[in-house]
């Protein structure tokens, strides 16, 4: 087997160990194989949508655990790229659409109605006229003078498969844990 064969299968194996911990709601074991499996992939050279995904792995993690702030500044970091970017790509447009709604839903969590609203108005202009049911739905349920609790929130998302992480969607048979050993540094390789 190839060595970059062999740096897939590893990040690969290891992210999903991470998904795995992450269904059970050990938020930060996942944390750790999902940074460990995000400077793999990267010191690898794995094509970019190892990064992204496994990003978004760390940020539904982050979300769940109640880490709000680390989430919001993440995805407030992530709109400032996007506005940098001169990109016409729908994939671009799509990426900058779903960080805008996480954006918008960890506003909604802090009690920021009107700057959520924003955001999930933002993020629809964006894909329009393609749907982004979650966003479109709480929009709609503001508009017409519905409260949005946590409850309420929390059940649209998984109506609308907002997290990624699903046990329909990962392969215990691929998963790989770091060692014992290995854990204890892998915080400090990625900054989030």
């Amino acid at each position: 087997m190839a060595a970059t064969e062999q740096n897939l299968k590893l990040h690969l194996g290891i992210a999903e160990q991470g998904k795995l911990l992450a269904l059970k709601g050990k938020h930060q074991a996942a944390l750790e194989h999902y940074r460990e499996a995000l400077r793999l992939a990267v010191s690898s050279r794995s094509p970019e949508v190892f990064f992204r995904h496994y990003t978004q792995c760390v940020m539904e993690s982050l979300e769940l655990s109640g880490e709000l702030d680390s989430v919001l500044r993440y995805c407030n970091e992530a709109e400032q790229h996007y506005q940098q970017l001169s990109s016409a790509l729908a994939l671009v447009r799509r990426d900058r659409a779903e960080n805008l709604q996480r954006r918008g839903c960890i506003l909604l969590r802090q009690h920021q109605l009107a700057c959520a609203m924003a955001s999930f108005e933002q993020a629809l202009q964006l894909v329009a006229p393609d749907p982004l049911p979650l966003a479109h739905e709480l929009t709609g349920w503001h508009r017409r003078g519905l409260t949005i609790g946590s409850r309420q929130l929390g059940d649209a998302q998984q109506r609308h498969q907002y997290f990624i992480v699903r046990k329909a969607l990962v392969d215990p048979a691929r998963a790989i844990p770091l060692p014992p050993a290995h854990r204890q540094g892998a915080r400090a390789a990625i900054p989030f």
